[in-house]
């Protein structure tokens, strides 16, 4: 055992944790028989790739280097999974030329022409765009599509085990059915010979021996077909289980809505003679009112708003925190993320070995993390921008390179970016809700040490050095400021127009002395800030 993998076994991370009762409950300590352990995730492609998406296999990816870490000899695979089989059932919202698909409702998605214009079929673009989608974050994964499976023959031994399993699988499913659905209910699904529409109708007779069933067509003559070669889909429940079993899935997460389902095709699974995968069950996303996030309410955000106003490993940070836990998410989560995953990077090189292995960023980057230290806070630059009143990346580097003159955008790229990201949030979010406020009377004495202060300053302009400046002159204060969170808020609502801020030394040794002192000049002349 290596020794990494000795700590892996005692690490509290959840990624550990979900490996080891891969490895120790489900495999019990044994490669499988296929010569690999496989991770799964699952896709629906009627629709574009959203965020869900990519907490799900960024997730799994987590939990995959963990496994690795744990059990360096033992091969690993990732499948993300296309059910581009599924017939659609209403044109999305979010689609050009939806009179191109309208005529072909009801086909499976890979047999719908594409509306952009830009594939094959409807699927097979949307399937691209979960490629690029999964590439542009550098996932390692197989793209596996429901269409290829089933036509190509790789489902049929496990299509013929659902066909003989067939009593059993139902009195599994009935059960979870109203009385009308649970009259026509079939597993089976055939995809009709004359349209092409994948049928939901009863199943008038099955022959075991031969591997078909057989349903009555709209004119009352009975159609036989075979439940292979693509000529049939299952129902989705079932196809999962048959999907588990058929490629012997070891590892798939699912959300909190799909708890029952995971029970259901669970039980299939073990029916046709096969574990089902070690699952983890994570909570939903939350809007800022609390509601569920839904792809068609178009509530909450997506990656590409995240992207814009922050790095992908800071979003990566919000689905490794608590994958349990139901979480908000909207833009206002962005900015304490960035910091805690600058804070987390930050520490990781001076921990001890065990305790880099509950550090996030160990799993974000699959245990090799960026080396780059960015010694500057998104909160800080947000504030920088919004002092500067400027969009510009260029004018927020001049003060950026005189506080850490080895820094620049080629030398520091991960600060760059985050400039360009704090430029945009501040621009879109913190500038519109400004609410700039005059010095009181009261507070004027305050002000002026301060500046006073600054301008004669000495010392070394070190963050602490000023913080501590600025701490003394709010304790000298007390009359005015019996609670110095509210010097500092006063500080804040005066020259940043707001609440809350960065740390003020920081900012102050970012922003630059005399510039800090001048500023102050304007606020004490109760000039107009905004």
């Amino acid at each position: 055992m290596t020794e990494l993998a000795a700590l892996a076994r005692h690490s509290n991370a959840w990624p550990f944790a979900e490996a080891r009762a891969l490895w120790d409950e489900r495999l019990k300590g044994k490669v499988p028989a296929k010569g690999y352990v496989l991770f799964e995730t699952g896709y629906g492609p009627s629709g574009l790739p959203h965020i869900g998406t990519f907490g799900e296999v960024v997730r799994t990816t987590m939990v995959r280097r963990a496994f690795e870490a744990l059990q360096p000899g033992v091969k690993t695979r990732l499948f993300a999974f296309s059910d581009d089989m599924d017939g659609l059932r209403k044109v999305p919202d979010n689609v050009p030329n939806k009179d191109v698909i309208q005529p072909h409702l009801g086909k499976p998605l890979t047999s719908i022409p594409d509306p952009f214009g830009t594939h094959d079929s409807f699927g097979a673009h949307n399937n691209a765009r979960l490629r690029a989608f999964l590439d542009s974050f550098g996932f390692e994964y197989e793209f596996k599509s429901a269409t290829a499976a089933y036509k190509s023959g790789e489902f049929d031994a496990a299509l013929r085990r659902v066909l003989e399993k067939y009593d059993e699988v139902i009195d599994v499913i009935l059960p979870t059915l109203g009385p009308e659905r649970r009259a026509t209910y079939s597993p089976f699904l055939p995809v009709c010979k004359k349209t092409g529409v994948v049928l939901q109708v009863p199943i008038v007779e099955r022959d075991v021996a031969a591997g078909t069933v057989t349903y009555q067509d709209d004119d009352g003559k009975p159609v036989t077909v075979p439940v292979t070669g693509g000529h049939c889909k299952l129902q989705w429940k079932c196809d999962w289980a048959m999907r588990w079993y058929a490629l012997g899935v070891d590892y798939e997460m699912s959300g909190k809505d799909l708890i029952d389902s995971v029970k259901l095709s669970g039980r299939i699974c073990r029916i046709l003679g096969a574990e089902p995968p070690t699952n983890l069950t994570y909570e939903l996303f939350l809007d800022e009112d609390g509601q569920k996030i839904s792809k068609s309410k178009g509530n909450g955000l997506s990656v590409d708003d995240w992207l814009k106003y922050a790095p992908p490993e800071s979003l990566a940070l919000f689905m490794y925190q608590k994958p349990k836990t139901a979480k908000r998410l909207f833009f206002d989560v962005i900015p304490k993320n960035v910091d805690e995953y600058l804070d987390f990077l930050g520490k990781l090189d001076g921990e001890a070995d065990d305790a880099k292995l509950n550090n996030p960023t160990w799993h974000i980057h699959g245990g090799k993390p960026s080396a780059e230290q960015v010694p500057i806070t998104f909160g800080v630059l947000l504030n920088l921008a919004g002092v500067c009143h400027t969009d510009n990346p260029a004018v927020l580097w001049q003060y950026i390179s005189r506080y850490k003159p080895d820094a620049n955008p080629a030398t520091a790229p991960l600060l760059d970016r985050l400039v360009k990201h704090a430029i945009a949030y501040y621009r879109d979010f913190v500038k519109p809700a400004k609410q700039f406020r005059k010095a009181r009377p009261e507070e004027l004495p305050a002000f002026t040490q301060l500046r006073d202060g600054l301008k004669g300053f000495t010392a070394e302009p070190t963050a602490e050095n000023l913080q501590n400046l600025v701490y003394e002159v709010g304790k000298a204060h007390a009359a005015a400021y019996p609670n110095l969170r509210d010097w500092f808020g006063a500080l804040y609502q005066v020259l940043l127009g707001q609440d809350q801020g960065p740390r003020m030394g920081s900012f102050i040794a970012l922003y630059g002395v005399p510039e800090m002192g001048m500023l102050l000049d304007r606020a004490i002349a109760a000039e107009d800030l905004s």
